[in-house]
Protein backbone atom coordinates (compact mmCIF):
# COMPACT_ATOMS: atom_id res chain seq x y z
CA UNK A 1 0.00 0.00 0.00
CA UNK A 2 1.00 3.77 -0.57
CA UNK A 3 0.13 7.01 1.01
CA UNK A 4 -0.36 9.58 -1.70
CA UNK A 5 -1.21 13.45 -0.37
CA UNK A 6 -1.46 16.21 -3.48
CA UNK A 7 -2.90 19.62 -4.18
CA UNK A 8 -6.36 18.37 -6.04
CA UNK A 9 -6.63 21.90 -8.35
CA UNK A 10 -10.56 22.62 -9.43
CA UNK A 11 -11.64 25.66 -10.84
CA UNK A 12 -9.47 28.29 -9.27
CA UNK A 13 -9.68 26.28 -5.64
CA UNK A 14 -6.88 24.02 -4.25
CA UNK A 15 -8.12 21.23 -1.74
CA UNK A 16 -5.49 18.88 0.35
CA UNK A 17 -6.12 15.41 -1.07
CA UNK A 18 -5.18 12.07 0.25
CA UNK A 19 -5.82 8.62 -0.78
CA UNK A 20 -4.31 4.96 0.16
CA UNK A 21 -3.34 2.90 -2.76
CA UNK A 22 -3.95 -0.26 -3.09
CA UNK A 23 -3.31 -1.05 -6.47
CA UNK A 24 -0.98 0.08 -9.33
CA UNK A 25 -1.83 -0.70 -12.73
CA UNK A 26 0.81 0.13 -15.78
CA UNK A 27 -0.57 0.39 -19.42
CA UNK A 28 1.32 -0.40 -21.94
CA UNK A 29 1.30 -0.08 -25.89
CA UNK A 30 -2.04 2.07 -25.80
CA UNK A 31 -1.01 3.95 -29.07
CA UNK A 32 -4.02 5.01 -31.49
CA UNK A 33 -1.84 4.37 -34.55
CA UNK A 34 -1.90 0.51 -34.59
CA UNK A 35 -0.15 0.43 -37.57
CA UNK A 36 3.19 2.33 -35.88
CA UNK A 37 2.47 0.35 -33.09
CA UNK A 38 2.82 -2.93 -34.85
CA UNK A 39 5.79 -1.50 -36.08
CA UNK A 40 7.08 -0.63 -32.71
CA UNK A 41 6.57 -4.16 -31.62
CA UNK A 42 9.03 -5.76 -34.68
CA UNK A 43 11.84 -3.42 -33.75
CA UNK A 44 11.66 -4.52 -30.23
CA UNK A 45 11.22 -8.17 -31.22
CA UNK A 46 14.53 -7.17 -33.45
CA UNK A 47 16.49 -6.47 -30.32
CA UNK A 48 15.31 -9.38 -28.21
CA UNK A 49 12.31 -8.30 -26.49
CA UNK A 50 9.21 -9.88 -26.50
CA UNK A 51 5.75 -8.70 -27.46
CA UNK A 52 2.96 -8.11 -25.46
CA UNK A 53 0.82 -10.78 -25.55
CA UNK A 54 -2.23 -8.62 -26.06
CA UNK A 55 -2.42 -5.33 -26.68
CA UNK A 56 -2.93 -2.99 -24.63
CA UNK A 57 -1.63 -4.95 -22.25
CA UNK A 58 -1.97 -4.13 -18.31
CA UNK A 59 0.95 -4.82 -15.75
CA UNK A 60 0.59 -4.62 -12.30
CA UNK A 61 2.93 -3.63 -9.88
CA UNK A 62 3.82 -3.00 -6.12
CA UNK A 63 2.03 -0.26 -4.90
CA UNK A 64 4.95 0.43 -2.64
CA UNK A 65 6.64 1.39 -5.91
CA UNK A 66 4.88 4.85 -6.15
CA UNK A 67 7.07 7.68 -4.38
CA UNK A 68 6.07 11.56 -4.55
CA UNK A 69 9.98 11.92 -3.55
CA UNK A 70 12.44 14.42 -5.69
CA UNK A 71 15.22 11.31 -5.33
CA UNK A 72 15.26 7.80 -6.53
CA UNK A 73 18.21 5.26 -5.96
CA UNK A 74 18.29 2.66 -9.00
CA UNK A 75 20.44 -0.39 -9.46
CA UNK A 76 23.00 0.39 -12.28
CA UNK A 77 23.34 2.54 -15.26
CA UNK A 78 20.77 0.99 -17.01
CA UNK A 79 17.38 2.57 -16.13
CA UNK A 80 15.54 5.20 -17.80
CA UNK A 81 12.26 7.62 -16.66
CA UNK A 82 9.40 7.93 -19.06
CA UNK A 83 6.52 10.14 -18.68
CA UNK A 84 2.58 9.23 -18.67
CA UNK A 85 -0.66 10.72 -17.89
CA UNK A 86 -1.73 9.17 -14.74
CA UNK A 87 -5.09 8.61 -12.63
CA UNK A 88 -5.80 8.27 -9.21
CA UNK A 89 -9.09 7.14 -7.97
CA UNK A 90 -10.10 8.77 -5.00
CA UNK A 91 -13.64 8.28 -2.55
CA UNK A 92 -15.43 11.00 -4.21
CA UNK A 93 -13.55 11.36 -8.04
CA UNK A 94 -11.20 10.63 -10.63
CA UNK A 95 -7.81 12.74 -10.15
CA UNK A 96 -5.25 13.04 -13.09
CA UNK A 97 -1.27 14.01 -12.19
CA UNK A 98 1.72 13.02 -14.24
CA UNK A 99 4.18 10.18 -13.42
CA UNK A 100 7.29 8.37 -14.82
CA UNK A 101 7.53 4.67 -15.45
CA UNK A 102 11.29 4.30 -14.81
CA UNK A 103 12.37 1.24 -15.47
CA UNK A 104 15.41 -0.90 -15.90
CA UNK A 105 16.07 -1.30 -19.51
CA UNK A 106 18.43 -4.04 -19.03
CA UNK A 107 16.11 -6.32 -17.37
CA UNK A 108 13.43 -4.79 -19.81
CA UNK A 109 15.26 -7.12 -22.36
CA UNK A 110 14.12 -10.34 -20.96
CA UNK A 111 10.94 -9.33 -19.07
CA UNK A 112 8.80 -6.57 -19.05
CA UNK A 113 6.85 -7.25 -16.31
CA UNK A 114 9.56 -7.86 -14.15
CA UNK A 115 11.29 -4.55 -15.22
CA UNK A 116 8.15 -3.18 -14.03
CA UNK A 117 9.15 -3.99 -10.46
CA UNK A 118 12.44 -2.57 -10.15
CA UNK A 119 12.46 0.90 -10.14
CA UNK A 120 10.32 3.41 -8.38
CA UNK A 121 7.63 4.94 -10.19
CA UNK A 122 7.38 8.74 -9.08
CA UNK A 123 4.01 10.54 -9.27
CA UNK A 124 3.31 14.42 -9.02
CA UNK A 125 2.39 16.13 -6.07
CA UNK A 126 -0.25 18.05 -7.99
CA UNK A 127 -3.57 17.27 -9.76
CA UNK A 128 -6.72 17.91 -11.46
CA UNK A 129 -9.95 16.98 -11.65
CA UNK A 130 -10.46 14.68 -14.30
CA UNK A 131 -13.96 16.02 -15.16
CA UNK A 132 -12.52 19.13 -15.50
CA UNK A 133 -9.91 18.23 -18.73
CA UNK A 134 -12.01 15.13 -20.10
CA UNK A 135 -13.87 17.12 -22.88
CA UNK A 136 -10.15 18.31 -24.23
CA UNK A 137 -8.31 15.78 -22.98
CA UNK A 138 -6.79 14.92 -26.66
CA UNK A 139 -5.30 18.60 -26.66
CA UNK A 140 -3.12 17.97 -23.31
CA UNK A 141 0.42 18.06 -24.15
CA UNK A 142 2.78 15.52 -22.42
CA UNK A 143 6.65 16.31 -22.33
CA UNK A 144 9.57 15.16 -20.44
CA UNK A 145 13.36 16.26 -20.12
CA UNK A 146 16.71 15.29 -19.09
CA UNK A 147 19.90 16.24 -18.27
CA UNK A 148 22.92 15.88 -20.76
CA UNK A 149 26.25 17.60 -20.87
CA UNK A 150 24.47 20.27 -18.13
CA UNK A 151 21.66 20.80 -20.30
CA UNK A 152 18.20 20.71 -19.92
CA UNK A 153 16.90 18.17 -22.99
CA UNK A 154 13.84 17.61 -24.17
CA UNK A 155 13.34 14.08 -24.36
CA UNK A 156 9.89 13.29 -25.00
CA UNK A 157 6.72 15.21 -26.47
CA UNK A 158 3.20 15.04 -27.82
CA UNK A 159 -0.51 15.48 -27.42
CA UNK A 160 -2.37 13.35 -25.48
CA UNK A 161 -4.45 12.15 -28.77
CA UNK A 162 -1.86 9.87 -29.49
CA UNK A 163 -2.90 7.66 -26.36
CA UNK A 164 -5.73 5.53 -26.44
CA UNK A 165 -8.92 7.30 -24.72
CA UNK A 166 -8.28 6.87 -21.02
CA UNK A 167 -12.02 5.59 -20.23
CA UNK A 168 -11.17 2.67 -22.83
CA UNK A 169 -8.40 1.81 -21.20
CA UNK A 170 -9.84 1.24 -17.57
CA UNK A 171 -12.69 -0.36 -19.37
CA UNK A 172 -10.12 -2.77 -21.13
CA UNK A 173 -8.87 -3.52 -17.48
CA UNK A 174 -12.07 -4.43 -15.65
CA UNK A 175 -14.98 -4.10 -18.30
CA UNK A 176 -16.16 -0.77 -16.29
CA UNK A 177 -15.14 2.89 -17.23
CA UNK A 178 -15.08 3.74 -13.52
CA UNK A 179 -11.70 3.34 -11.73
CA UNK A 180 -11.83 2.07 -8.28
CA UNK A 181 -11.02 4.05 -5.63
CA UNK A 182 -7.37 3.77 -3.91
CA UNK A 183 -6.44 2.72 -7.61
CA UNK A 184 -3.01 4.08 -9.66
CA UNK A 185 -3.47 3.53 -13.67
CA UNK A 186 0.00 4.95 -15.69
CA UNK A 187 -1.85 5.13 -18.89
CA UNK A 188 0.95 5.01 -21.23
CA UNK A 189 3.70 7.43 -22.62
CA UNK A 190 5.60 8.80 -26.18
CA UNK A 191 8.43 7.60 -27.58
CA UNK A 192 11.89 8.85 -26.83
CA UNK A 193 13.59 11.95 -29.09
CA UNK A 194 16.90 9.87 -30.31
CA UNK A 195 17.49 6.78 -28.60
CA UNK A 196 16.45 5.49 -24.83
CA UNK A 197 19.04 6.48 -22.40
CA UNK A 198 19.49 7.37 -18.92
CA UNK A 199 20.09 10.62 -17.30
CA UNK A 200 21.34 11.77 -13.97
CA UNK A 201 18.07 13.89 -13.67
CA UNK A 202 13.98 13.33 -15.37
CA UNK A 203 11.93 16.25 -15.46
CA UNK A 204 8.14 16.17 -16.50
CA UNK A 205 5.18 18.29 -17.54
CA UNK A 206 1.59 17.77 -18.29
CA UNK A 207 0.04 20.85 -20.05
CA UNK A 208 -3.15 22.01 -20.38
CA UNK A 209 -3.73 24.69 -23.34
CA UNK A 210 -7.30 25.07 -23.26
CA UNK A 211 -6.98 26.24 -19.64
CA UNK A 212 -3.65 28.08 -19.31
CA UNK A 213 -2.26 25.52 -16.51
CA UNK A 214 0.78 23.08 -16.12
CA UNK A 215 1.12 19.93 -13.83
CA UNK A 216 5.42 19.66 -13.70
CA UNK A 217 7.43 17.10 -11.52
CA UNK A 218 11.03 15.91 -11.41
CA UNK A 219 13.42 13.79 -9.64
CA UNK A 220 17.13 13.03 -9.33
CA UNK A 221 18.36 9.41 -9.61
CA UNK A 222 21.06 7.91 -7.91
CA UNK A 223 22.68 4.85 -9.75
CA UNK A 224 24.19 2.49 -7.03
CA UNK A 225 26.87 0.52 -7.57
CA UNK A 226 26.48 -3.16 -9.02
CA UNK A 227 28.11 -5.42 -7.05
CA UNK A 228 28.85 -9.29 -8.13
Amino acid sequence: MAHLEFDGHAKGAVEKVAVEIETLVIAGWTGRDVAALNHHIEELKAIGVEPPSRVPIYYRAAAQMLTQADRIQVLGDDSSGEVEPVLIGAADRLWVTLGADHTDRKVESYGIAVSKQMCAKPVGRTAWRFEEVEPHWDRLMLRSFIREDGRRVLYQEGPLARIRDPRDLILGWRDDKRLPMGTVMFLGTMPAIGKIRPSPRFEMELEDPVLGRKLVHGYDIQALPVVS
